[in-house]
């Protein structure tokens, strides 16, 4: 078909061409003869390529058909569960990396006995997970689901039973720094015990086996919660015959580290004293004044006082009496009482110290004086035993046996 237009405004890159009834047409500048200027009249003839069309159509097809052989033929697949590992309290699962094809992951969730137990993180990179906090000798269920775009898709269920506490087949070592013989003695037990050893820290090792504190497997199982324990465990475990606690082994665990202290009470011809070291510091102090030993001995000397001033015609008064005495009475106490009342309590707990075998210094020759032994008498044997008479107090009272001075 022929079209005869008329140029109206030329420009760079679009002319304005008018049709016969006035229309305007818009039409590239570069598609027109270049000497043609406003007013000219152009013929475009207009015709249908039904051949190129075909072509064109034939390539499209072509290219449609490679996009669904390369992108629409396949389809996400359900996942593949199986159980890696089972203890006594838990369970490790693995399964094959999820094939999603050209749909859009939404969420891998895992369910345990038909319940939800909680969705994978970063389901495209994990393969595998370990559910801690079993019941001991039970049977569970465990499935996943993957939702995409494409769909849901769920797994077989994987039945497992988790082990008795004399199964320790479960057991997974890993082990660190070890002595030679030490190795040589632990890989010896595991087999014994049908577990297992495996090299470097995994998500299925249940427990890791060190001498010492140190490396880079040893802070991996710090960072996964592994219990870090000395063999002794293996070797606790293998003689009871079942899987043990933990919390006596482990590596920082404090071990007993001499011979146990002895109840000085059970031994025999202690009288119930407690075996207590005294220091040389603790043996130079001195026992404190007896109030009972000062008074008694003052009133005697009071009475002497006042018999000889009869004899010798001197007369003075009571309040004299008094006011001498009672000098005499401040400045004898504290030799009255080293060589009175708390003489006889100081040697019997001297010689309770050399029957316990504890250090004192060498007993120092004293008098002793009839106040003593009476004041001994009244507290009807309770200073030979070293304690303290009913309802009265001792020379002694309020200082321990580390406060006596012999």
């Amino acid at each position: 078909m022929l079209v005869s237009l008329t140029v109206g405004k030329v420009d760079a890159g679009v002319t304005v061409l008018l049709t016969p009834d006035k229309r305007l047409i818009e039409f590239p500048s570069i598609l027109l003869p270049p000497d043609i200027s406003s007013g000219s009249i152009v013929d475009i003839t207009v015709a249908r390529n039904t051949t190129s069309e075909s072509a064109a159509e034939r390539a499209f097809r072509a290219l449609q058909d490679q996009i669904y052989a390369a992108f629409g033929t396949a389809e996400p697949v359900a996942p593949v569960l199986r159980c890696r590992n089972a203890t006594q309290t838990s369970v490790v699962l693995e399964w094959d990396p999820i094939q999603l094809a050209t749909a859009d992951l939404i969420s891998l969730s895992l369910y345990r006995n038909g319940q939800k137990a909680g969705n994978i993180p970063k389901p495209t990179a994990m393969h595998s997970t370990k559910i801690s906090g079993l019941a001991v000798d039970t049977e569970y269920g465990f499935h996943l689901v993957l939702r995409t775009t494409a769909g849901t898709y769920a797994s077989e269920r994987v039945q497992v039973r988790t082990h008795k506490m004399t199964d320790l087949s479960g057991i997974t070592i890993t082990t660190g720094i070890l002595p030679a013989p030490v190795r040589e003695n632990l890989t010896r037990a595991v087999e014994r015990i049908g577990a297992k050893l495996v090299d470097g820290v995994r998500i299925d090792t249940t427990h890791f086996v060190t001498t010492e504190g140190r490396g880079i497997q040893w802070e991996r199982a710090n960072e996964l919660n592994i219990p870090v324990v000395r063999p002794e465990w293996v070797e606790a475990c293998e003689k009871n015959g079942r899987i043990l606690g933990v919390t006596k082994f482990y590596l920082d665990a404090l071990r007993p580290t001499g011979p146990p202290i002895e109840d000085s009470n059970n031994r025999p011809g202690t009288a119930g004293s407690s075996a207590t070291t005294v220091t040389p510091a603790q043996t130079q102090k001195e026992l404190p004044p007896d109030p009972s030993a000062s008074s008694s001995n003052g009133a005697n000397d009071a009475e002497e006082a006042a018999a000889r001033r009869k004899e010798e015609g001197g007369g003075g008064s009571v309040d004299d009496e008094d006011d001498e005495s009672s000098e005499e009475d401040e400045e004898e106490p504290e030799d009255k009482v080293r060589s009175g009342g708390g003489h006889d309590e100081q040697k019997i707990r001297a010689d309770e110290r050399d029957e316990q075998g504890l250090a004192v210094r060498p007993k120092q020759p004293t008098v002793e004086d009839d106040n003593a032994s009476s004041e001994g008498d009244d507290n009807n044997g309770y200073s030979s035993l070293g304690a303290n008479p009913p309802g009265g107090k001792s020379p002694g009272d309020g200082s321990s046996f580390q406060d006596v001075a012999l």
